[in-house]
Order: C-alpha cells, then sequence, then structure tokens
C-alpha cells in the first residue's frame, strides 16, 4: 500500500476517490426518493456521504499522521452511518424498490480501505 502521507494531494488517493463516486451514485438514487424525505432520510443520507470524502481530505491536509488517522475515523463513523440509513431505505415502503446494491458494494470496499488504513496508521512508526 501507498504511503498516504506521501501523496502530495487528497485527490491521489483512491480512499477519497471511491466515497466521491459513492456521493454521485447516492444523489442518483436520492433523487427518486419521495419528496416528504428531502428534509429526512435524503438530507441524512447525503451528509453522510459527502462527511466521508470530506472528512478524509481535510484529515490529508492536516498534514500529520495521527491527526489524518482521527479524520479516518470520522469517516469511517460516517460512512457506517451511511449504512444504516441505507438499510432503512431498503425497509421503506416507499424506497424499498431502489437497487441500492452498487452503493452497499462500494460501501463495504470504502469501510474495508478506511480500517485498513486506520489500522497502518495507528501502529507508531519504527
Amino acid at each position: 500500500m501507498v504511503n498516504a502521507l506521501n501523496i502530495s494531494s487528497h485527490r491521489g488517493l483512491i480512499v477519497w476517490q471511491k466515497p466521491m463516486q459513492l456521493v454521485i451514485d447516492l444523489y442518483e438514487i436520492t433523487e427518486k426518493f419521495p419528496k416528504e424525505e428531502i428534509f429526512g432520510l435524503t438530507s441524512q443520507m447525503r451528509r453522510a456521504a459527502i462527511s466521508i470524502p470530506s472528512n478524509i481530505a481535510e484529515g490529508r491536509s492536516r498534514g500529520t499522521r495521527k491527526d489524518f488517522c482521527n479524520f479516518l475515523r470520522i469517516a469511517n463513523g460516517s460512512a457506517a452511518e451511511l449504512e444504516t440509513q441505507i438499510e432503512i431505505a431498503e425497509q421503506l415502503i416507499k424506497t424499498k424498490h431502489l437497487d441500492f446494491l452498487k452503493m452497499k458494494e462500494l460501501l463495504t470496499e470504502i469501510r474495508k480501505m478506511l480500517s485498513t488504513m486506520i489500522s497502518k496508521m495507528s501502529v507508531p512508526k519504527t
């Protein structure tokens, strides 16, 4: 794995690029949600999704391993939040007909990447 602190910008990190795609996918699917959900589940899901790449970018820009790791943890928390919200949407009558599979697979991949990075960055450098 490439050392994330050696990459000049968060834009070069796959762990940032994939959540950016997730945000686009999420916006497309939530456009199909009922209008009465615009200030409810739609808004919550969009904020959680946006939080993932945003925290990765902010953490990377801080420049320290410790700060980056903390922001990766926050991003992972947002990913867990979104995972829960997707499960809720899959159970609601007005949204359960939508296909969340691609988004769930991408979210699983992102969570694995974040967990791996957190584990590797939490270990003190020798």
